[in-house]
């Protein structure tokens, strides 16, 4: 079994004072995410056209059903092109041009790239795929931000600054996790891989927690359930196998509106398997207490 350390992670602004930075790399991080939804709200009608995607558009990555599209790597590439503008000296960690956060010191910025999270919800139609940018120094998020592509909707957090939603009109709106206090009660997101063994693992482990909580969620775009539970849209998300590129944003939004995250290291890829998850505080103990006794947290990795 794959040993991966975990740390338990609350940050909000009554306990972390804001790094000096982290106003103007969230207002980047806003830019960024907004820019490139923007694209890829252009582009998949031009890309599907009248009768669908054709097959130059997209290929397959890990397994058949793990997709990305040409979209995904034109918005990765637009970002990367507009931080070279913007902050030449910075790295990247895209998940489709890839990078190094080992490679970058304790006082430099890495800028980690989702261009779409939820690709396959993209392929289909389903209005529920993002755009994710965090900015992250020593190994922890400093700003981020997760466009809500379909919605119009940018959600932004800054460390130790709170984090907020910007509706399409420009209005902002704070985000406080739900006052739930009881697991019981609470409605739960996740996620799957697309290797049949964590599949596999993952489905019976659904099984094990649905008798413990009001429901699930299976929405297909890891930073969006992240921010829904920072917006208090469901309670807690728990995730096996994520990127750094597929949380790193979204857990500082959720952790900044309240919520207490379980973590591994930024840098842990997602074939180690590790579990995130985020929860609204009333509920934090007893939900990791929970998933401990299902015996939920330990990592599955890929085979």
């Amino acid at each position: 079994m794959v040993s991966v350390p975990e740390s338990t992670w609350s940050l909000t602004a009554a306990t972390e004072p804001a790094p000096a930075d982290a106003a103007l790399l969230r207002r980047i991080a806003t830019h960024l995410a907004g820019i490139a939804a923007a694209h890829v709200r252009a582009r998949r009608p031009e890309v599907f056209g009248p009768t669908g995607m054709s097959d130059a558009a997209v290929r397959t990555k890990s397994t058949p059903t793990d997709p990305v599209t040409v979209v995904d790597i034109e918005t990765e590439q637009l970002i990367r092109d507009e931080l070279a503008r913007l902050r030449p000296g910075d790295h990247i960690l895209g998940e489709e041009g890839g990078g190094d956060l080992a490679a970058a010191g304790d006082d430099d910025v890495v800028w980690a790239v989702d261009p779409i999270d939820g690709t396959v919800n993209f392929l289909y139609g389903i209005p529920a795929y993002a755009v994710s940018v965090a900015a992250v120094r020593a190994g922890r998020p400093v700003a981020g931000a997760v466009a809500d592509i379909a919605a119009s909707t940018v959600y932004a957090a800054g460390s130790g600054l709170g984090a907020d939603r910007i509706g399409p009109g420009g209005n902002t709106t704070a985000l406080r996790c739900n006052p739930v206090r009881s697991a019981r009660l609470a409605l739960v997101a996740t996620g799957f891989g697309y290797g049949v063994a964590r599949r596999t693992r993952q489905a019976a482990y659904v099984a094990e927690l649905l008798p413990h909580v009001r429901d699930i969620r299976r929405i297909g775009a890891a930073a969006l359930d992240l921010c829904m539970v920072a917006e208090g849209r469901v309670d807690a998300h728990y995730e096996h196998g994520l990127n750094p590129w597929d949380w790193a944003a979204g857990g500082l939004i959720a952790a900044e509106a309240g919520a207490v995250l379980r973590l591994p290291p930024l840098a842990t890829a997602g074939s180690a398997g590790a579990l995130v998850v985020a929860a609204a505080p009333g509920i934090s103990d007893e939900l990791f207490a929970l998933l401990d006794r299902l015996a939920l947290s330990a990592p599955i990795p890929d085979l």
